[in-house]
């Protein structure tokens, strides 16, 4: 049912139009429920008005309605945030998808790329100079949620967090002002922003630091038998002790797809799941990635040679947009014990969905060296981080698949150091608690910056730091 009741005058829809080059988006558009979905097939809301913008102006433009009409604003880059914050019922969508573009100087190892963006974008721009900046491991995602929450992905041990890597943004604050922020000017705005989410305005452009990467990288990737997952996975945390920062490295719970590409008879069946990214040298690859070969005899062996850009869009099949629905929760773990292991191995084996995956990912190299304080990030001191991806398609499974990620997560969280990953926040239930879990330390300067660039907390809907 059509949810959107608030009533905009007339003429602010109208002087809107008149002003855009872009195009608003009325409930009774034609295409109107296309443009409000967005990737999460759980979140189904229904927004009063979509600005589909396509430059600076429209989104300037459209934040001066928002405030005139005094609307909740969402803002949509990519619309792959798990919680749902790129829509809202009654209030306005400030849509950025059509704003793409890209450019990349290969001399300077520099990209800039506009808020739409998907990560897909952005590799198909700087691969074919044999570049890239760290992104997530899904590359239909948005490059400005993912980058804003810190951004973790398969090049984080080598290069940081995507966070790590902005050089410059430019940013349309509350008041309809359009800044630039960089080390040396708004340098505050410019901290805020690396990590701290969308609290600080609407970031309309990201330059990036690109690094040597591709255009093959090695992987070693294999699913074993759910039995072995103890064994597997004791070997695999000894690895990680001494890994190089060239391999970026996870272990997972999984259910093999029942896809042509494995064979029929290991459809549905529960695995281990044992994912690793070189991306040193090929010619160096095989000795960094024995150990995780011999670990045992696979199931399945995935691993080798693979274009970089097929490696970042590996897991898109499994979690398209709209179909499924994917209620995430993460928390960062101190270390790896065998009780922490039997908990997560007692917890693998009650998931309700085959679809959902476990996964425990190795932190530290780049992205742990760099201090709490540097960006808004906060603390990198933990070594690994768990999320629980809960992911299934039938709505009258939603209550069953939530349950069971509250209760894996609530019994996970001693093991914890009570930190999390933003970016796989739930629905945000623990609220305030969530948030200062994350940041620390940093709260209290992240509160100061948005009371100063958005004090009447006009950017709400997102991973909330109130104004200090």
């Amino acid at each position: 049912m059509n949810t959107s009741t608030h009533v905009i005058a007339t003429e602010i829809i109208d002087d809107l139009k008149a002003s855009l080059n872009g195009r608003v988006i009325l409930p009774d558009s034609q295409d109107y429920d296309e443009a409000r979905a967005v990737w999460n097939g759980m979140i189904d809301r229904y927004p009063a008005i979509i600005v589909r913008c396509e430059d600076v102006s429209d989104v300037i433009a459209a934040v001066k309605a928002a405030r005139s009409a005094d609307l909740l604003v969402s803002v949509r880059g990519g619309g792959h945030n798990v919680a749902g914050h790129a829509t809202n019922d009654g209030g306005m969508v400030i849509d950025l998808s059509p704003m793409r573009q890209i450019s990349v100087d290969p001399e300077r190892r520099t990209a800039s790329a506009q808020g739409g963006a998907t990560w897909a974008d952005l590799d198909a721009a700087t691969q074919p100079y044999g570049l890239a900046t760290p992104g997530g491991e899904v590359s239909e995602t948005g490059i400005a949620g993912l980058t804003l929450g810190g951004g973790m992905g398969y090049l984080r041990r080598k290069h940081g967090l995507s966070c790590d890597n902005v050089l410059s943004v430019d940013v349309v604050t509350a008041d309809a002002e359009l800044l630039h922020a960089d080390a040396s000017e708004n340098a505050d705005l410019y901290w805020a922003v690396r990590g701290g989410g969308g609290n600080f305005g609407i970031v309309t452009r990201f330059e990036y630091q690109l690094h040597p990467i591709g255009p093959e990288v090695a992987t070693a990737t294999a699913l074993y038998p759910f039995e072995s997952a103890a064994r597997i996975m004791q070997a695999w945390q000894r690895y990680t002790l001494t890994a190089p920062d060239e391999v970026t490295s996870a272990f997972g719970f999984w259910a093999i797809p029942p896809i042509p590409d494995f064979p029929e008879e290991l459809h549905h069946r529960p695995v281990a799941l044992l994912d690793a990214v070189y991306c040193g040298p090929l010619d160096q690859a095989d000795e960094a990635l024995r150990p995780l070969r011999q670990m045992a005899e696979p199931l399945v062996d995935l691993g080798g040679v693979s274009p970089f850009v097929e490696v970042q869009r590996g897991f898109d099949a499994f979690f398209p947009a709209r179909i499924q629905r994917y209620y995430w929760k993460s928390l960062n773990l101190r270390t790896i014990t065998n009780e922490l292991i039997d908990t997560v191995i007692a917890q693998a084996a009650k998931r309700p969905s085959p679809q959902t995956v476990i996964f425990i990912r190795h932190l530290g190299g780049a992205m742990g060296r760099i201090p709490a304080e540097a960006t808004a990030f906060g603390d990198r001191s933990a070594q690994y981080n768990l999320s629980l991806d809960s992911t299934w398609i039938d709505p009258a499974d939603d209550a069953r698949n939530i349950t069971w990620t509250r209760f894996a997560w609530e019994t996970l969280y001693e093991f914890s150091d009570g930190g999390v990953y933003l970016n796989f926040p739930g629905f945000m239930e623990e609220g305030e608690k969530l948030i200062r879990g994350q940041f620390g330390r940093n709260y209290q300067r992240l509160a100061q910056i948005k009371a100063r660039y958005d004090p009447t907390n006009f950017f709400r809907l997102n991973q909330n730091i109130k104004p200090g």
